[in-house]
């Protein structure tokens, strides 16, 4: 972490817990247990783990989809309240925004592209008419998108295309932070690439913090600087992406590492004794 750098997240001893099951098999899951890490602006920080251990609600905690048990959250330098006002909602959006990892879910399917990024200019910015028309095409453009896509329903474009709108009304609210869950996972791989170039090159042209939440270690090469490495609700390791992927000092980070898919790596097919890892 660059020590003279201004911390656009910061996070103190987060924690958060969920009753799950029924009668005598009732239990609790600490999803968060006493996380704490910062975040500096205008970088991307990666957060990596296994189903289940804790990424998803951390980024669901920070954007106020889900409220902590205990613990600090600054954000953008405001303290955030645990039951914020309907006004401290609406400030913390305009700072952090969220691409989830379907853009297919997270788009109303009865409402065109030009009505999904308006909305949000006009709850901002209180942008309406030909000014959020003009605006709607600029975002568009910014991710690749042409000006006939804003009359498009979500199921009339292909899935990458769907992220790239998703990712355009993220930014129609100017954020500070977009924290991206899964966002690339859902889509092919060559459609993976271009997504991922364009978030680069969104981030650089607009100075924009990325947290990056992903299961995948060869798209964690690609997008950030550091890597926060999370375990059953814990923080396990962080460090910078050369370091915990080349020279992983925990045993899970060690584990996951070793887990991942290599190049030119294919499953055995079942009777086929053939079929051999290979290295490309």
């Amino acid at each position: 972490m660059n020590a003279t750098a201004e911390n656009v997240i910061e996070i103190s001893g987060l924690c958060k817990r969920f009753d799950v099951g029924r009668g005598g098999s009732r239990r609790t899951v600490h999803a968060l247990d006493d996380v704490s890490l910062t975040v500096a602006d205008g970088s991307c920080l990666a957060v990596v783990g296994e189903s289940g251990s804790g990424k998803t609600t951390l980024a669901r905690v920070l954007v106020g989809l889900e409220s902590a048990d205990s613990g600090d959250v600054v954000l953008a330098g405001r303290p955030v309240a645990r039951r914020p006002r309907r006004a401290e909602r609406r400030a913390r959006a305009r700072d952090i925004q969220m691409v989830f990892q379907d853009p297919n879910g997270s788009l109303n399917r009865r409402r065109t592209v030009e009505a999904a990024i308006g909305e949000v200019l006009a709850v901002h910015h209180r942008v309406t008419g030909a000014e959020a028309r003009r605006r709607i095409e600029e975002l568009l453009g910014q991710v690749g998108l042409r000006p006939a896509h804003a009359r498009a329903l979500p199921g009339e474009l292909s899935g990458g295309q769907q992220q790239r709108v998703a990712i355009a009304r993220a930014l129609a609210a100017e954020p500070r932070v977009i924290v991206l869950d899964e966002a690339v996972a859902a889509l092919d791989v060559s459609v993976q690439a271009q997504v991922l170039n364009l978030l680069a090159e969104i981030r650089r042209d607009r100075r924009l913090t990325y947290l990056f939440i992903t299961h995948d270690l060869s798209v964690v090469r690609q997008v950030s600087e550091e890597v926060v490495v999370m375990r059953q609700g814990r923080i396990v390791e962080r460090g910078s992406t050369d370091q915990v992927l080349d020279h992983p000092r925990h045993p899970y980070t060690v584990l996951l590492r070793d887990s991942a898919p290599r190049p030119g790596w294919r499953p055995r097919l079942s009777g086929d004794a053939d079929v051999r890892e290979v290295e490309a």
